[in-house]
């Protein structure tokens, strides 16, 4: 079986489901924030030190390795990763990408209060549905299928997705 990758924007539960899938498949999960977490800092000092720019090309080097270096596993993807297209296509080489999609409301009531999120500094809806809009098609072109995650719990959501890796 190849990579499961989950891709989408922040606050899609894309951790949440990776850990759904380890728990009920005994799938290995690799969590690219926390990779970079663990090797170069916390993510808002990341930004701070070396901008947006900088964060993705670390988060490049990140992504490359682990689709590289993961077999049979679950790569959950920090909300921005499938902006660059080199990132999508290494992935693509050892995974099958799932957008799981989510309404920016669900987006807005996962993550409001959260202050990990360089992105969302500010006027936190207007925020969410401006990225929201401007990466649909982003995400909608890296994936392989797209799962529509509002209403759904993590487990269905797994089901979902070890329904279509068996196809």
């Amino acid at each position: 079986m190849k990579n499961i990758v989950l891709c989408g924007m922040m606050g899609s539960g894309k951790t949440t489901v990776a850990r759904a899938l380890n728990a009920i498949y005994n799938l290995n999960w690799v969590d690219t924030d926390d990779q970079i977490v663990g090797q170069y800092g916390a993510i808002n000092g990341i930004f701070a030190r070396l901008g947006e720019e900088g964060f993705r090309d670390i988060e490049s080097a990140v992504t490359t390795s682990g689709a590289q270096a993961c077999q049979t596993s679950v790569i959950s993807l920090g909300g921005g990763c499938v902006l660059r297209k080199i990132n999508v296509e290494e992935l693509k080489k050892t995974g099958v990408i799932f957008y799981l999609r989510t309404s920016p409301e669900t987006v807005i009531k996962r993550v409001k209060g959260d202050t990990t999120r360089p992105l969302l500094q500010g006027d936190l809806e207007e925020r969410v549905r401006t990225i929201s809009a401007n990466r649909a098609a982003v995400y909608e072109g890296a994936a392989d299928y797209i799962i529509d995650t509002d209403d759904k719990s993590p487990e269905r959501i797994a089901e979902l997705i070890m329904e279509r890796m068996q196809k």
